[in-house]
């Protein structure tokens, strides 16, 4: 294993610490790794059907607790936009990425329990990869979180606690238990286990599109984490020469909840001191104060990039277009569509191809009113 480093102030940790933040900053961790060499095309050939097939640039590799995650289909929806079903993991939701690498690492530092916080579809995949590597696992959610989604977290054994509050009030709640001897913080905003499990989205892309990367990558952005990872991802790829360019990122918010979009277009390098939310369809995205945006607002930016936001009205509508064309997907994950579909907007110029994420299954939510 390797070693966890604050992007802030330069703190170090051992992973088997179980110090789920920087002491000194309390910010998130990154990690001291580097992708082997050696990832080619035409190397991948009769390789594991899963995302543990991009075995170089993983920081873990032999897992004992995978469902077959990864390898998600990669479909048109216009001429120039394509989108990929990453609803159809195994717990309908891309979520799948990060979580069996969170609960593959906690496995291998076999802790007292696992201790999440999620809006819903993290919490689900945490607590799935939990029953599966026969771990305690206690997730933390908002009280009003879909129906359907804690009912599938029960359904994999996890104990569930609904907090009086918003999102934020539900991570601090989780974070004091994370703080608790022999817990493991199955995090997917602090962990960077969480990112290098994410970032397999974008060499998924990269593989199927026979070496290269789409244009753009458009992107739902609440606490970033896949946008972090295709990030990482195409900086990874770039550094080992396997792609010329990077693509755009384009994120997208919920106009309800953008304190991302506000600081981007203020031209600021972090939130700033106050963020309006109101509630929201995409509720997986509704994250007032997102403990990575600096990283996010520099990615977006080192991209060439932009935010978008899109309203309530059009993610409602999005759905239904979705649903119209054989997609059934939940209303988080219809954003970047209602985002993109009659292009994108003012300040990207070219956009050439573009990649959606349908990143949550519908059943997780159903349609909305």
């Amino acid at each position: 294993m390797t070693t966890y480093h604050c992007p802030r102030d330069g703190t170090r940790s051992a992973v088997s610490a179980l110090t789920w933040c920087c002491p000194v900053c309390h910010g998130p961790w990154d990690l001291d790794f580097t992708p082997a060499p050696g990832l080619a095309l035409n190397a991948l050939s009769g390789r594991a059907n899963s995302l543990w097939r991009y075995e170089e640039i993983l920081p873990l590799s032999a897992p004992s607790v995978s469902l077959g995650e990864g390898r998600t289909p990669l479909v048109p929806l216009t001429d120039t936009v394509s989108a990929k079903l990453d609803h159809l993991m195994p717990t309908l939701s891309f979520k799948d990425r990060g979580a069996v690498m969170l609960v593959e690492l906690a496995r291998r530092l076999n802790p007292e329990r696992v201790v999440a916080d999620s809006s819903g579809n993290a919490g689900t995949s945490i607590a799935a990869y939990c029953a599966r590597a026969g771990l305690p696992c206690t997730v933390y959610v908002p009280e009003g979180t879909s129906p359907k989604k804690t009912e599938q977290i029960r359904a994999h054994g996890a104990r569930l606690v609904a907090v009086p509050g918003d999102r934020e009030a539900t991570a601090l709640a989780a974070r004091a238990a994370a703080d608790e001897p022999g817990a493991f913080y199955a995090s997917h905003v602090f962990n960077p286990y969480f990112l290098h499990g994410t970032k397999t989205y974008v060499y998924e892309l990269w593989e199927d599109l026979g070496g290269r990367l789409p244009d753009t990558l458009a992107v739902p952005v609440g606490n970033g984490t896949l946008l972090l990872g295709a990030a990482l991802a195409s900086a990874e790829l770039h550094a080992l020469g396997l792609i010329a360019s990077r693509p755009r990122l384009i994120a997208v918010q919920a106009e309800a909840v953008t304190p991302l979009a506000a600081a981007f277009h203020a031209g600021a390098d972090d939130l700033l001191p106050s963020a309006a939310a109101a509630p929201t369809l995409a509720e997986g995205i509704a994250i007032p104060r997102p403990p990575r945006a600096r990283q996010i607002l520099a990615a977006v930016r080192g991209s060439g990039g932009t935010f978008l936001t899109v309203t309530e009205d059009e993610i409602r509508d999005a759905q239904r277009d979705l649903a119209a064309r054989g997609f059934y997907v939940e209303t988080t994950g219809v954003a970047c569509w209602a985002a993109v579909r009659d292009g994108l907007g003012q300040g990207v110029d070219r956009p050439g191809s573009v990649v959606v994420p349908l990143c949550g299954a519908g059943l997780k939510t159903g349609m909305a009113g």
